[in-house]
């Protein structure tokens, strides 16, 4: 355990500008990125300047037609969804490499909904201790760079294109000696592990990919082990019951580690704390050891009362919204005392002032993030039931809406009428689409499941994103301009990061 800290706007653009002909100004672009980025200057539905973190472009032509090939050389590579269960391969680049994630201590977190906030909280928090962190985080809302951050904020393109022509030579040796080539998410979590070596960091902050006995990330032996909440998703992969699921993601729970739980489905429970007893780790459980005590809704966000390990924080102001996100906070609060040696080596609470200044500072783009007013239109990357569900729950108690429209585009690979059936109470209509991507569900596929759960006359269909935000936009409008109508995308991180483009955010 590390030791104890201290005790106690720009010009908006023309909206009549035509679509057709700045597509055809982009010649010289991504085809696909044209399109998005041509479509948020059309659209009525603007936004204001960017917020949270999420890099745009780099501006400088060389840098942005080097990162593209960079991402060009990653794309041919298996990508998130193809696996072979082990960590074979990346432990043979990180052999090669010398060992870089052995350099730095680490906190580990794996579940299946929240980690990404979870992450982002623990960061702000440790950086409020002023300690220098890398966050390794997946997947990107926009930019494949912010999956790799240091001190709190995504690498710069140059640091990444750099990073990986480092360590590119060693890529190339271990493709070579294995039976299959490293993946996608192999790659960039060796580039990661050595950027936060290479910074140096003083502590690196890593969300799993997927599971955790062998996701590439688990080569580090981290102190701190963090299970969010964990529901179905992936169970082809990792199992049908959150029992089995739990055994996977066990896997990050190491040797004389502490173990942060939050709260759990008894089977998955039980696993987890049958881990833990086998490798003499120590648990800490949200509702026992840590929790919320206290919280209410405020003014762009939430007041909150948390029980860490060392004692109570009053007042701590978080401006995220839902219940769910106040347990994600007093999990990362736990997280962050657990590798001071709070609870355990020293008795006293963190000092307040820093912990409420380090969560009034979280954000976290694209989980239900505000981009755009009048009417409100919010981006949300609920990409399975229990996240669905949550997001239900924090957009009925944080938002006021008399007729809330949800744009759904989700992946193929979801339990995509769960989802639907999770959002069905709050939606008025939904508006059906499709994003980019090569895993998106087709769109007629997804409506005839939609009109299933909300029956046709509460469905339309919208193959192209663009055309989705516009006919949302209008349907949100038609009880007048004061009603109090609203729109929510949601479905898929790919989906919300097109949206957040196309509204003219990064």
């Amino acid at each position: 355990m590390s030791e104890l800290p201290p005790h106690d706007s720009s010009e908006q653009p023309d909206p009549v500008d035509s679509f057709e002909e700045i597509i055809a100004a982009e010649t010289d672009r991504d085809p696909d990125l044209a399109v998005i980025e041509a479509g948020s200057r059309t659209l009525r539905a603007q936004g204001g300047p960017p917020q949270g973190d999420v890099p745009a472009r780099p501006a400088d032509p060389e840098v942005d037609k080097a990162l593209r090939e960079v991402e060009a050389e990653l794309a041919t590579r298996w990508g998130e969804t193809k696996l072979e269960p082990s960590v074979t391969r990346i432990a043979a680049l990180m052999d090669v490499l010398g060992e870089p994630q052995r350099s730095y201590p680490s906190i580990h977190i794996t579940g299946t909904n929240g980690k990404t906030s979870t992450a982002r909280m623990i960061e702000a928090l440790l950086g409020a201790f002023e300690l220098r962190t890398g966050r390794y985080t997946s997947p990107h809302v926009q930019s494949i760079t912010e999956r790799i951050s240091l001190d709190g904020s995504p690498v710069e393109a140059e640091r990444f294109i750099e990073t990986y022509q480092d360590i590119k030579p060693y890529i190339e040796m271990v493709d070579g000696s294995q039976e299959y080539r490293l993946s996608f998410f192999e790659v960039l979590t060796g580039m990661a592990y050595a950027a936060f070596a290479d910074a140096p960091v003083d502590v690196a902050v890593v969300e799993v990919g997927m599971g955790g006995t062998w996701d590439a990330t688990n080569v580090i032996d981290a102190d701190v082990a963090v299970v969010t909440p964990i529901d179905l998703d992936h169970t082809d992969r990792l199992g049908t019951t959150p029992g089995e699921i739990a055994g996977e993601k066990a896997g990050v729970i190491k040797q004389d580690a502490t173990v942060i739980m939050a709260q759990q489905p008894v089977d998955a429970a039980q696993v987890l704390l049958k881990r833990a007893v086998e490798v003499d780790a120590t648990v800490a459980r949200e509702g026992l050891e840590f929790g919320v005590v206290g919280r209410q809704v405020a003014v762009g966000g939430q007041l909150v009362t948390l029980r860490g390990l060392g004692g109570e924080y009053e007042e701590v102001f978080l401006p995220l919204h839902g219940p769910y996100q106040a347990h994600n906070a007093a999990v990362a609060l736990a997280a962050v005392e657990a590798f001071f040696g709070v609870g355990s080596q020293r008795p006293e609470r963190l000092d307040i002032d820093t912990v409420r200044k380090a969560f009034a500072s979280v954000a976290t783009p694209g989980r239900l993030e505000v981009v755009r007013r009048s009417p409100t239109v919010v981006l949300d990357a609920a990409h399975n039931p229990a996240g669905a569900r949550a997001t239900a729950e924090a957009v009925s108690e944080a938002f006021d809406f008399s007729r809330l429209i949800g744009v759904v585009g989700a992946s193929g690979d979801k339990n995509v009428r769960g989802l639907l059936e999770a959002f069905e109470p709050i939606f008025a209509e939904v508006v059906i689409t499709q994003n980019s991507s090569h895993r998106a569900m087709d769109v007629d596929e997804l409506a005839a499941i939609a009109v299933e759960v909300f029956g046709d006359e509460r469905v339309q269909v919208e193959p192209r994103l663009d055309d989705a935000l516009e006919a949302a936009v209008t349907l949100a409008e038609e009880e007048g301009e004061y009603a109090g109508g609203g729109v929510l995308v949601t479905g898929s991180v790919i989906t919300v990061g097109e949206a957040r483009l196309l509204l003219g955010r990064g």
